[in-house]
């Protein structure tokens, strides 16, 4: 009997020219391109973590949801969020997630979830720039704002 191997298949396509796409600059910058491309039906509801996939010039190649969770946290399987990254020929990231309650502060989860992303980052050379925390209204949280990157 001939044992079948499935034959997997990576592709990454991209259209836009690199110099239009936004460019993060800071915190700030990232914070409001995330909060304009967040569900705000949902924002207030259920936790949801997604990454920003950044070039070598921090321009935005794309957002792309990894978790979707509910009302007090979300499960983020480290392997999926680095296939994308390498998928995606990623060269930093940003790490984005919501707190529906609009706490600000990070709970020891999200900084052990950081530190253990940043490691595995380093071996692959891609940068973990920041981890935000957003809030239904807007507000955000900065780990490397706040020294805890």
């Amino acid at each position: 009997m001939k044992s079948k191997v499935k034959e997997i298949i990576l592709s990454y396509s991209g259209s836009t020219k690199a110099n239009l796409l936004p460019k993060v600059t800071g915190s700030q910058s990232a914070a409001d391109l995330a909060y304009r491309q967040w569900n705000k039906e949902t924002i207030e509801l259920h936790e949801t973590f997604k990454i920003m996939l950044l070039n070598n010039a921090n321009r935005v190649k794309g957002i792309c949801e990894v978790s979707n969770g509910g009302i007090t946290g979300t499960l983020v399987d480290v392997r999926i969020l680095f296939a994308v990254l390498l998928k995606s020929l990623t060269t930093a990231v940003i790490l984005l997630h919501n707190h529906p309650s609009g706490t600000l502060k990070p709970s020891e989860a999200d900084k052990n979830l950081t530190q253990k992303i940043k490691k595995a980052g380093e071996l692959f050379d891609i940068k973990v720039l920041d981890h935000l925390i957003l809030t239904p209204y807007g507000d955000y949280y900065s780990f490397a704002d706040n020294g805890i990157l």
